[in-house]
């Protein structure tokens, strides 16, 4: 690694859109010739997610990252689990609404899950759906069996 660059400094070379629509890939120059690429996200609103117990919180891209991670596995790799987030953010901010329920984020996981890989979707079912039995197991498999994404 070298000195720190200043952004400042920089000039832009080259700006493209990235493949989600709200991500700008800038590749920059410094004046002394060291190139870099920044990337910027389209900053949107504010959402706040209302929680099973009553309680408001903002959204935290992360926080979904995260869960989805950790349920689903490897399963489904980070570019897949980054599509995901990305079009249920787009599906969220498409309702218009500044507050959502979690179980609207939980079910629209599902949906991206059910259309990715089947394994993942039942793996992120039975940690978001709190599965306690063989039963409950047994249940979403057969519905995934049917077709239906319950």
């Amino acid at each position: 690694m070298g000195a720190p660059i200043n952004i400042g400094d920089s000039r832009v070379i080259e700006s493209r859109e990235v493949g989600d629509g709200v991500t700008i890939r800038r590749r920059r120059e410094t004046p002394d010739g060291r190139r870099f690429t920044t990337y910027e996200r389209i900053e949107k609103p504010n959402l706040a997610v209302l929680k099973k117990d009553g309680t408001r919180e903002l959204y935290d891209r992360e926080k979904l990252t995260v869960a989805i991670r950790r349920s689903v596995g490897k399963f489904i790799s980070e570019i897949e689990i980054e599509t995901i987030v990305s079009d249920v953010e787009e599906n969220l901010y498409s309702i218009g609404e500044s507050e959502v329920p979690s179980r609207a984020i939980g079910d629209l996981v599902l949906d991206e899950l059910a259309k990715t890989n089947e394994v993942a979707y039942v793996r992120f079912a039975s940690v978001y759906r709190e599965f306690k039995t063989l039963d409950e197991f047994e249940a979403i498999l057969a519905s995934r069996r049917k077709g239906n994404d319950s």
